[in-house]
């Protein structure tokens, strides 16, 4: 191990600790009247919160030291005090200080499911129908650990329906248990399940990726993108074209080609998000929470146009007939029961995110989620470990870290000069800003006659290419002759912030670039962007494109496009002039999975 090196030259361990391990903001949590009651020291440390109740008066929240507090109106003794006395004061849970939450859910009685960052699952609250998972019908008042069934698992994401919980592990089972009279635990009965169940039927064999909970139904996406479902489905929300009940996963068949990414589930309405940002609802719909534009029911998959642009994220809540969207541009819309209105087309609201949605129009004003702001600890999200603020000493666990650290620390001497006292950035937001800084660099690319300045110590640490061709080189200016200038630039700025700033169509020479230098993961980064341009005109050109450059995911991801939207895709001049070989591969895949069907 290395030794500890101190922090010197007027660059304090105070200081460090500070620019080091943080970078965050206050969360906004002033929209939801709950929050009223703490003072503004109170809501500067709060860095997770969670209000939810019939009529959104109870609320959980963490600090930036861990610490988590409630305050409300304790119905049922959801808030794990250890009694059912309201606090307009915050209470501090000691149960679960310390913890990291990582996820959280709630139930209508109100009951609380949370999940820490090790995967173990807490609960307290209503229990009159077992949904605590701990054998019991007691209301729990103070949380405690629910650990039948799921030991040796590490709990990644939590669910709550009416009166039913349920839990994702990290490898991809999915449990349930509490009220079952609509066969939403999934068993195949209808008798309440006291404690933790494995999900099995269709779900035996798959990996589940992500889950979410209606009222009384429960649903399932797995890795290959189906959706499953089972429980209630009185008006339609199981999406089967149907209205009974299922008491074990079913899959949905009117999905089939579409792969699903996300659910969400309302009070009795479901959306999804596809890996192509298009979004799907059926289920209940007196409200146009469905956003067809409409009030009628739907038992089917009904897609949902959000202004023509990708939809990056979706939001509902079992507790309301409300549901919101994002694009990729950014914008927040909702519909549905909003403030008594029934909006029954997707509004374009001025809110930057869908949990202000939540916060100011649904009914009861809940978060749809846990609100969290991130913490980033060091670039690329690598671990340090505290050894002692005192001396402002710390121990790096990777040694290529370390290097990293160290050249923080010079980008930070050279700044000092130029910097207020306070003004200070993190290691990411350091290395950011020095990626083609002339003042700093060391090294210079000679691209398309533009040079692109950079530090060789970084070079070596994030790319196997460079550790190679700079060992042994002392050059100050290397040519580069076999990419553009844009896509140079883009890669090195990508090892300089882990993320690639290149517009989806001119990410495919950045593609070129990754497989040649074998950067596996600036592929994959690649594969992403590239997805988010497609359309029918371009959907052979970038298939082909895959295919040139042995990009599986990328590959699969345009096949399918291009086999949801045939009949229009085989109109386009690429599809004229594609690739002899390509198009006999295409037409052979297309018929395996019986595209030309009548």
């Amino acid at each position: 191990m290395e030794a500890e090196s101190p922090v010197s030259h007027g660059v304090t361990g105070k200081v460090i600790h500070a620019t080091f391990l943080s970078a965050l903001k206050m969360l906004d949590v002033g929209k939801w009247p709950i929050f009223a009651l703490c003072s503004q020291e109170e809501l500067k440390l709060i860095r997770q919160a969670c209000v939810f109740g019939s009529a959104g008066n109870e609320v959980l929240y963490a600090t930036e030291n861990d610490e988590v507090f409630v305050l409300g109106t304790n119905c049922s003794g959801c808030l794990g005090t250890g009694d059912i006395q309201s606090t307009i004061e915050p209470q501090r849970l000691d149960t679960l200080c310390g913890k990291k939450i990582a996820c959280l859910s709630y139930g209508s009685g109100p009951h609380v499911v949370v999940t820490t960052a090790e995967g173990e699952v807490y609960t307290w609250g209503h229990n009159a129908y077992s949904q605590l998972g701990n054998g019991t019908t007691n209301h729990g008042l103070v949380p405690c650990q629910v650990s039948t069934n799921l030991v040796n698992k590490k709990v990644i994401e939590v669910a709550c329906g009416s009166h039913h919980s349920m839990v994702l592990t990290s490898d991809g089972e999915v449990y349930a248990w509490g009220y079952n009279n609509s066969g939403q635990v999934g068993s195949g009965s209808t008798a309440n399940q006291p404690i933790p169940r494995r999900v099995t039927s269709c779900l035996q064999n798959k990996i589940a990726v992500n889950i979410a909970c209606g009222q009384m139904c429960s649903m399932a996406v797995v890795e290959n993108g189906e959706v499953y479902v089972w429980g209630y489905n009185g008006n339609g929300q199981l999406g089967l074209g149907s209205s009974g009940n299922q008491p074990t996963p079913c899959r949905i068949a009117a999905l089939q080609g579409i792969r699903v990414q996300r659910v969400a589930c309302g009070y009795a309405h479901t959306l999804v998000l596809t890996d192509e940002g298009q979004l799907y609802a059926w289920g209940a719909n007196s409200y146009g929470q469905l956003g067809t534009g409409n009030k009628s029911n739907q038992s089917y998959p009904a897609p949902v146009t959000v202004d023509k642009d990708r939809v990056i994220e979706i939001a509902a809540c079992h507790s309301a007939h409300t549901s919101a969207a994002k694009t990729q541009g950014g914008h927040v819309y909702m519909w549905g029961q909003c403030r008594g209105q029934s909006v029954i087309l997707p509004h374009l609201t001025h809110f930057a995110c869908t949990d202000d949605v939540f916060a100011c129009f649904a009914t009861p004003a809940v978060t749809w989620r846990l609100l969290s702001v991130g913490i980033i600890l060091i670039y690329n999200n690598m671990s340090v470990e505290h050894i002692s603020p005192s001396k402002g000493m710390y121990l790096l666990r990777q040694t290529t870290v370390k290097v990293c650290f160290l050249l923080f620390i010079k980008l930070m001497r050279k700044q000092k000069s130029r910097q207020k006292p306070d003004d200070h950035l993190t290691v990411a937001q350091s290395l950011k800003k020095e990626f083609d800084n002339p003042d700093t660099a060391d090294l210079k690319f000679l691209v398309d006659g533009k040079y692109i300045h950079v530090h060789k110590v970084l070079l070596k640490i994030r790319c196997e290419h460079f550790r190679s061709i700079l060992n042994n080189n002392d050059d100050d200016i290397i040519e580069m002759s076999e990419f553009s200038y844009q896509v140079y630039r883009a890669f090195l700025e990508y090892l300089y912030t882990d993320s690639i700033s290149l517009p989806p169509e001119d990410a495919i020479g950045l593609l070129d670039l990754a497989t040649f230098y074998r950067e596996n993961r600036l592929k994959k980064l690649c594969q992403q962007t590239i997805k988010q341009s497609i359309c029918e005109e371009n959907a052979i050109a970038l298939l082909s494109a895959a295919v040139k450059y042995e990009a599986e995911d990328l590959e699969e991801f345009c096949f399918r496009f291009c086999i949801n939207h045939l009949t229009v895709v085989t109109q386009t001049t690429g599809f004229a002039e594609m690739d002899h070989d390509l198009l006999k591969n295409f037409i052979s895949k297309a018929s395996r999975v019986g595209a030309f069907k009548n």
